[in-house]
């Protein structure tokens, strides 16, 4: 407190003067403790705020508490973007090896599991502790929970006078006004609002006149219409081998993982994956492609049913020997195809075939935000610099991470996007 100044005038005192720092880093997850780490690394005077009352809740509970924490797969293909050539420039600086050797200078135990997917021995605890240390190295002032009221340039209208030492902003605060000349905005997206999720990120583009891609939940479970979940009711809870698709095209991988039916629709890894390329599809006019499940991945189903065709078998009973009994049973009676397989006639047979390789659904929608990893979407990385994460229209203002319209797949992908946006911010900020 001043000298001399009661509580109340002090909290005036703060708000009305403001203290000077370089940079100002909204958001103390991944990629806000990335970029304050490296420019406080440059010699910057660096203050790191967050809103919520504890930092890193993402990291904390991703990975089922053990942070899948990259992946060394990442590359601008495992990407989304309607600027798809953006995230490029950030991951090749800075790889998943580059993080991978930070984890291990800081002796934190790891181990691969499928698809290039790394996660932590022990718990996210590990990489929340390496990134407070590494900020903490770096002179990194962390102010939380601090709540943001308005970012404005400096000599603005309620701010202090224009300032001669070059700083471009003032960061009006619950604890304090501090100007600087950079501000980088790591607020992430909407996704899991009970973490501390909110729009704030882009309310800040949209006032400096940065366009923002609509926002949609990604990576999320599938929701399906009335009359398709009273077919499917019965298979709630039934998980399964699959390979999703959705649309045409070099943009429209296969995911060969499980998915699984619920109450609401469907969900399970190949679902999520699947989720954000049926959402990305919102973008463009026309209507969406629905989704549709191989039941047989990396098996032909008709040279499978050519195979059985002179069996006396029930289709359900057949089809147990590859699916889960309960799926095998209620797949056949929701088609209608229940009785013995020699009593199908060819034609039969190659509907049941292109069925089983491509069963075709049509979500009603997503479960929403709440139940999303990411966001799909966000600040129009038109309007950025790949090389610095500069707004090219706003000097000294940033975006990185979630905030950015770039949105990986499951897996680790979108921590690594969070890393290298950060650290390249953090090079320039």
């Amino acid at each position: 407190m001043a000298p001399g100044l009661t509580s109340a005038a002090a909290c005036y005192h703060r708000r009305r003067f403001a203290m000077n720092v370089d940079v100002v880093v909204i958001g103390a997850g991944a990629a806000g403790m990335m970029a304050a780490a490296e420019a406080g690394r440059r010699g910057r005077r660096v203050l790191l705020v967050d809103h919520w009352r504890t930092i890193g809740e993402r990291i904390r509970v991703s990975g089922g508490g053990r942070c899948n924490f990259t992946n060394r797969r990442a590359g601008a293909e495992q990407y989304l973007s309607q600027n798809p050539g953006f995230c490029r420039s950030a991951l090749a600086r800075y790889p998943p090896d580059r993080f991978i050797a930070l984890v291990e200078r800081h002796g934190v135990p790891y181990h691969e599991e499928q698809h290039g997917q790394l996660f932590c021995d022990r718990s996210s605890h590990d990489i929340l502790g390496l990134l407070r240390r590494d900020c903490d190295a770096a002179g990194v002032r962390l102010v939380h929970p601090c709540a943001v009221d308005r970012i404005a340039r400096t000599g603005a209208a309620g701010t202090s006078p224009p300032s001669p030492h070059g700083a471009r902003f003032d960061v009006v605060t619950d604890r304090g006004t501090w100007r600087c000349a950079s501000v980088v905005i790591a607020t992430g997206g909407l996704a899991v609002p009970l973490l501390g999720a909110t729009p704030f990120g882009y309310a800040v583009a949209g006032q400096f006149g940065i366009p923002v891609v609509a926002p949609h939940p990604a990576l999320v479970p599938l929701a399906l219409a009335p009359h398709e979940m009273a077919a499917l009711a019965p298979l709630s809870g039934v998980a399964f081998e699959s390979a999703a698709r959705c649309g045409t095209g070099r943009r429209a991988p296969r995911f060969a993982e499980r998915a699984l039916v619920t109450h609401r629709g469907l969900s399970g890894p190949a679902i999520l994956q699947i989720s954000s390329y049926w959402q990305f599809q919102s973008y463009a006019p026309g209507p969406r492609a629905p989704v549709e499940l191989d039941l047989l991945p990396g098996r032909d189903a008709r040279g499978w049913l050519a195979e059985r065709a002179g069996s006396r078998a029930a289709l359900p009973h057949l089809l147990s020997e590859a699916l889960p009994r309960r799926l095998a049973h209620g797949w056949c009676g929701l088609h209608g195809w229940t009785g013995r397989i020699d009593a199908y006639p060819l034609p039969a047979r190659e509907k049941m075939a292109r069925a089983l390789n491509a069963w075709t659904l049509m979500p009603s929608g997503t479960l929403g935000f709440s139940k999303a990893e990411v966001t799909l979407g966000g600040v129009d990385t038109h309007a950025l610099s790949s090389q610095t994460m500069e707004a090219r229209d706003v000097p000294g203002l940033y975006f990185v991470g979630e905030v950015v319209d770039v949105t990986g797949w499951l897996g680790g992908y979108n921590f690594q996007w969070a890393w290298s946006s950060g650290w390249v911010a953090g090079q320039y900020a």
